[in-house]
C-alpha cells in the first residue's frame, strides 16, 4: 500500500485503462438504460422520459410474468442438468492423473473456440427428423423390428407399423438442451477448482468408515465443495435467463423466453423504455443472486472462523 503512495502516477497509470473501459462500455450504457426504463414511446422512434413507472407496472402484466416464469423453469432445467453432468466430468478430471489433466480441461474449453451461434445451429443437425438422434434411434427400431420377427412376434406389432421421428426440435426440450450445450463449461470449471482443492483424505476416511459412494459425497464431498456449485449455479442460470438466439434458432411459437420479448422490445415493437425496464429486472435478479451468493459465502467464513 505504501509504495502507491510513494508512486500516485504509477497507480493511475494501472488504473486509468480499465477505468475508462469500465466507465465507456458498462456505466454509461448501463445509466442510458436505467433512464430509459422511466421513459415513454413518443411517436415512432421517438423515446419522452417523464420519470413513469408504467413500464415496471406493466412488467407485472399476468402475460409476463408468465414468460418470466416459463424463462425460470426453462433455465433452472438447464442449470441443474448443467450441475448432474458437471459433479462427474468434474471430478473425472480432478481425479484423473497429472499427464491427462491439461488434455480434459482443453477438452472442457474447446467449445470456446466456437462461436455459439455457430454450435447451436450445429445442434439442428442432431435434432431434426432425419438429424443424427433419429437416424439411431430409427436403425434401433429398425432391429428391434426385426428381433420380434425372429421370435415370432412381429404379428403383434409391439412397435407400431411405421417408424416416427422424435419430436426433438422446435420445443422447450431442444431450448434446454441447446443451454446445456452452451453452459456446461462454465458449471464444469468451477466445480473443478474446487474438487481439486478438496482434501482427499477426508473422501478416503468416509469410505474406510463404512459409507458408501452416495452417503459419502451427500455428507462429506457436496459440503466441502458447494460454493463451486453454487458459482456454477449464478454462472449458468443467469445468463440463461436472458439468452434470446438459442429459443429462437431452437426453440417454437411454444418456447419463448423473456430474453426474446426484450429483443423484441428493442428490434420489432421499438418500444425501448419497456425492453429497459424488463432488461432491468433481470439485472436486479442478477443483483440479488450476487448477494445471496456473498451472504451464503460470508455465512461459510464465519462458521469456520467459529470452529
Amino acid at each position: 500500500m505504501e509504495s502507491w503512495r510513494k508512486h500516485p502516477l504509477l497507480f493511475w497509470i494501472f488504473i486509468l485503462p480499465p477505468g475508462f473501459w469500465l466507465v465507456a462500455f458498462f456505466l454509461a450504457p448501463l445509466s442510458v438504460i436505467f433512464v430509459l426504463s422511466f421513459g415513454e414511446k413518443s411517436g415512432i422512434v421517438g423515446i419522452e422520459i417523464t420519470g413513469t413507472l408504467d413500464n415496471y407496472i406493466r412488467a407485472l402484466d399476468p402475460l409476463y410474468l408468465g414468460i418470466i416464469w416459463k424463462s425460470i423453469l426453462i433455465a433452472g432445467g438447464a442449470t441443474l442438468a448443467c450441475l448432474l453432468l458437471g459433479y462427474p466430468v468434474a471430478f473425472a478430471i480432478a481425479f484423473a492423473p497429472a499427464r491427462w489433466k491439461a488434455l480434459l480441461l482443453l477438452i472442457v474449453i474447446m467449445p470456446f473456440w466456437i462461436n455459439v451461434l455457430i454450435r447451436t445451429y450445429s445442434l439442428i443437425a442432431v435434432f431434426r427428423g432425419r438429424g443424427f438422434v433419429n437416424m439411431a434411434y430409427e436403425w434401433l427400431w429398425m432391429r428391434a423390428n426385426e428381433l420380434l420377427n425372429l421370435v415370432g412376434l412381429g404379428g403383434y406389432n409391439l412397435l407400431g407399423e411405421f417408424f416416427t421421428p422424435l419430436p426433438l426440435l422446435y420445443n422447450n426440450f431442444a431450448v434446454s438442451a441447446g443451454l446445456v450445450y452452451a453452459f456446461l463449461p462454465f458449471m464444469v470449471l468451477p466445480l473443478y477448482a474446487n474438487i481439486e482443492r478438496l482434501d482427499r483424505s477426508y473422501i478416503e476416511a468416509s469410505l474406510d468408515l463404512g459409507a458408501g459412494h452416495l452417503r459419502t459425497f451427500r455428507s462429506v464431498i457436496f459440503p466441502l465443495t458447494w460454493q463451486g456449485a453454487i458459482s456454477g449455479i449464478i454462472i449458468v442460470f443467469i445468463p440463461s435467463l436472458g439468452y434470446f438466439f438459442i429459443p429462437a434458432i431452437l426453440g417454437g411459437t411454444d418456447s419463448q423466453m423473456i430474453g426474446n420479448v426484450i429483443e423484441r422490445q428493442f428490434k420489432a415493437a421499438n418500444d425501448w423504455p419497456f425492453g429497459a425496464a424488463l432488461s432491468l429486472l433481470l439485472m436486479y435478479a442478477t443483483f440479488g443472486a450476487l448477494a445471496l451468493r456473498a451472504v451464503l459465502a460470508g455465512r461459510n467464513a464465519e462458521g469456520k472462523g467459529g470452529v
